[in-house]
């Protein structure tokens, strides 16, 4: 838990801790249950879930996981924001279930602005977090050059650093299981976020 957590006050305490727990419980099988179409219908109010709609969501942590993604996006995408500041605080995507069938090899934000890429190495895996050149912030950072991390669905980091002049940073997958399975395992999720100074 964030230290800032604790200085919220009890409902939003509790609120997050439900809201953790709802999230991070594993479900064997686990798969997305609902189409995006329906899950941004709902978050819009044009149409509510049906009784089974909403058991399945509850019932699919994945699925809570790509709906809460969704209105967070959702919420990014109504705040205001100057046409010539191009300020990125963060991007996140999903492993897709076609990725699954065989080795992954790469993984692509939601925005299309960033992309890892799993290479095999020695035994195990180099990943390489790259930029997109048409990414509306890539010339800022890659002039500024901010720490960046990637996270996994459950919080771990899987890359940390700076990026090259070619945009990219690269280290060992630092994890035991292949990259497809340990994304799986913790939820399917992942994001590319600036790391605080």
């Amino acid at each position: 838990m964030k230290e800032n957590d604790l200085n919220l006050p009890h409902d939003d305490l509790d609120t997050r801790l439900r809201e953790r727990l709802l999230l991070s419980r594993e479900a064997p099988g686990d798969r997305l249950m609902l189409a995006d179409a329906t899950l941004l219908a709902a978050l819009d109010g044009t149409r509510a879930l049906t009784p089974n709609e909403r058991q399945a969501l509850f019932a699919s942590p994945l699925t809570l996981r790509r709906f809460r993604h969704l209105s967070l996006q959702r919420r990014a995408a109504t705040q205001p924001q100057a046409a010539n500041d191009p300020v990125w605080t963060g991007s996140s995507g999903m492993l897709r279930a076609a990725s699954t069938a065989e080795a992954l090899q790469t993984l692509t934000t939601d925005d299309d602005y960033w992309t890892l890429h799993f290479l095999p190495r020695d035994g195990g895996w180099q990943v390489i977090l790259s930029l997109a050149a048409e990414a509306p912030f890539a010339e800022r950072l890659l002039r500024e050059q901010p720490r960046l991390r990637v996270i996994d669905g459950g919080g771990a980091i899987v890359l940390q650093g700076r990026l090259d002049a070619d945009g990219e940073c690269e280290r060992a997958w630092p994890f035991d299981t292949a990259p497809g399975q340990h994304f799986q395992l913790y939820g399917a999720g992942f994001a590319v976020e600036p790391v605080a100074p």
